[in-house]
């Protein structure tokens, strides 16, 4: 196997990965040894996998993207796998993971210490570890998650195989593709008029989303119940729950959460949001530049593999 011996399980918000360190560059898996890995019956399970390796030493990137990555400061960069094998650009909880794998290595300082500026296929994205913060976690890092771009809002139709229903989603660029759509709103401000699925809490996000029209490179899609709004305190509450391209429903996912902060924001203009996913709560900042995401992250314990 071009796996080592021994790899770590670990989790952001229950955003699940297999990961391991590759220092010297001779760990690269194949797709089918992702799937092996992450396969939750006969693996060790995960949503994906994560390796920790040189820019270089990613077979994927080119000289000069691998270049570009550490001239940007990225020693380490996070290699992403989703579970079905395939590779990804980016993934937020996973950066988290990644960052407190790294702590536990030596390759990145503690709270109060020098950011980890870690790179992806999405380019650079610095994380600062915050120790324990109160309704987030014990293990808790800031993600600058860089610039977002968002289409016209509510331009793609999303339904759900075997539901009665549609809603509205409107697409973000977080590095990975997503669609965003609002299902409920407890507000009264009509931000879920369109929509006519079942409330996001009743849906069964074992089966794929439909997005119409078609995006060639898949997509993450996320449906979202607004909570609150303090127009005040320019700050939201939201719930959120996603199927993610490669792996199916997860109980976090670090870019959606960026995605759907990015949607409410251009839908109510509050750019600082308090969202809870099935894997517990995160703090997402949008501003007309870039993304912050501030989250927990728990390495669960290590495997030894036995093939």
């Amino acid at each position: 196997m071009s796996i080592p011996q021994h790899v770590v399980k670990g989790h952001g918000t229950g955003n699940d990965f297999v990961i391991y360190a590759d220092p010297e560059g001779i760990y690269e898996p194949t797709a089918d040894e992702v799937r092996f890995l992450c396969d939750r019956h006969f693996g060790v399970g995960g949503d994906g996998l994560l390796r920790l390796a040189h820019p270089e030493d990613v077979s994927d990137l080119d000289a000069e993207r691998a270049e570009r990555l550490r001239a940007a400061g990225a020693e380490w960069m996070m290699d992403y796998r989703n579970a079905d094998g395939s590779l990804a650009e980016m993934c937020g909880n996973g950066t988290r993971a990644t960052a407190l794998f790294a702590q536990t290595l030596g390759y990145m300082e503690g709270p109060g210490g020098a950011p980890l500026r870690l790179g992806t296929r999405a380019g650079v994205k610095i994380l600062t570890s915050l120790g324990e913060v109160p309704g987030l976690g014990s293990n808790v890092f800031h993600i600058d998650m860089g610039p977002w771009k968002a289409g016209e809002s509510r331009a793609y139709g999303v339904t759900i195989p075997d539901h009665e229903g549609s809603a509205r989603g409107t697409f973000v660029d977080m590095g990975n593709p997503h669609v965003v759509a609002v299902l409920e709103d407890r507000t009264g401000r009509s931000l879920a008029d369109d929509a006519t699925l079942p409330a996001v809490a009743d849906l069964d996000l074992s089966r794929k989303p439909v997005v119409d029209p078609v995006i060639p490179t898949d997509q993450n899609v996320e449906f979202v119940r607004v909570d609150a709004i303090d127009e005040h305190a320019g700050t939201g509450e939201a719930f959120m729950r996603v199927n993610e391209r490669g792996c199916g429903e997860t109980l976090s996912c670090g870019t959606g959460l960026c995605a759907t902060a990015v949607t409410l924001r251009q839908l109510t203009g509050v750019g600082e949001w308090t969202i809870t996913v099935r894997g517990g709560t995160l703090r997402v900042r949008v501003t007309d530049d870039n993304v912050e995401l501030t989250g927990d992250a728990c390495i669960v314990g290590e495997v030894t593999l036995r093939r």
